[in-house]
């Protein structure tokens, strides 16, 4: 087996075999250094704050690539001013390399206008301006839906919602206000059911019931009967009823008449008008009851009779021998007791002096 390994065929089959592969990967090498320009590096030149049309150029003129990206509009920088390169002025790059260029647009990216109609018109201005939008005038038109938001203008010209719009984009908008009073009611018998559509909703108002004499659907009829009547004054928004037919006026008579009966309220004009007086009633004052104010009392003093005393006269006997003084005698002078009060107590009273009389 070992003379056969170190046979010179063997040996002369493997050096060759070696030599292709060294070759061929030579050869791979070659390839990738002239397709990758190995050893040949081109620096980025700096085109910063430079415009798109300057920098390109000058990439062109060096042969670099190059992709354009706008960014966010800033009012700082010019338009179409280059504000960021990748990669770095100053870097080598390959010949051919790619470099992104971020730019500054020309204006602000356009937004869409939200889904504000039919909305309150507080909320709806307040979405407005968050997404960018200025109000110009606000326009108002009498309609059911009372400061609810109606349309959208720009320029002149009404804006549904979802179009774009540039940032900042001044707008006019028209604001519900409120629905139009005593307005006639129009008259659209003789008119076809589409005819009478458009002339009711000129005159503000909505179709109500559309009955078809024959049960179709048919806009070509025309209208024999309408409730509210015209001439009729409402309010703006009012449903109008109609009936329409291919018949004639002359074959629809009996159906008017039953019509008039239930829609139209005849007044009976042969009895005397009632007159009604005005019959005034006296309303009943309401007056506070007086409280009486509480009575004090005030006890009478009672005044104390005062006994009258009695005076005693001594009886002057004769004298039997020479003369005698007479004695005088004097009576003790009654107490008097005051009489007492049931509510106040008087205080004793001083006795008088008592005068002596001499005989």
């Amino acid at each position: 087996m070992l003379k056969s390994l170190f046979n010179w065929k063997v040996l002369l089959n493997l050096v060759i075999a070696i030599g292709v592969f060294a070759g061929l990967v030579w050869l791979t090498f070659r390839w990738l250094e002239h397709h990758t320009n190995h050893g040949q590096e081109i620096p980025v030149p700096n085109i910063v704050n430079k415009s798109i049309h300057d920098a390109v150029k000058i990439l062109d003129d060096t042969g670099l690539e190059y992709e354009v990206d706008s960014a966010n509009y800033n009012p700082k920088y010019r338009p179409f001013q280059v504000l960021q390169v990748y990669p770095a002025p100053g870097s080598r790059v390959k010949d051919g390399r790619t470099v992104h260029l971020t730019v500054n647009p020309r204006t602000w990216a356009p937004i869409a206008v939200p889904d504000v109609i039919n909305k309150y018109s507080g909320l709806a201005f307040q979405r407005l301006d968050q997404v960018g939008l200025k109000i110009g005038d606000t326009i108002y038109e009498p309609s059911i839906q009372k400061d609810a938001l109606l349309r959208i203008l720009y320029k002149g010209n009404a804006v549904n919602p979802g179009a774009r719009l540039p940032r900042f984009s001044i707008i006019d908008v028209v604001v519900g206000s409120g629905p139009m009073r005593n307005i006639s009611i129009p008259n659209v018998v003789g008119l076809s059911v589409k005819e009478a559509r458009a002339v009711i909703a000129k005159s503000m108002f909505e179709v109500g019931l559309v009955e078809h004499e024959d049960g179709s659907k048919d806009e070509s009829d025309i209208i024999y009967y309408q409730d509210p009547a015209s001439g009729d004054v409402r309010d703006q928004g009012m449903q109008i009823d109609l009936w329409a037919s291919k018949k004639t006026p002359a074959e629809l008579r009996a159906k008017v008449e039953q019509l008039n009966s239930i829609y139209r309220m005849k007044v009976d004009t042969s009895l005397p008008p009632v007159r009604y007086e005005e019959v005034q009633h006296d309303e009943p004052s309401y007056s506070a009851p007086v409280v009486p104010a509480p009575r004090r009392e005030t006890p009478k003093p009672e005044v104390p009779k005062a006994e009258t005393p009695k005076t005693q006269t001594a009886t002057s006997k004769p004298a039997a021998s020479g003369t005698e003084k007479p004695k005088t005698s004097t009576a003790a002078p009654a107490t008097t007791k005051p009489a007492a009060s049931t509510t106040t107590q008087q205080p004793a009273q001083k006795p008088k002096a008592k005068k002596v009389v001499v005989e």
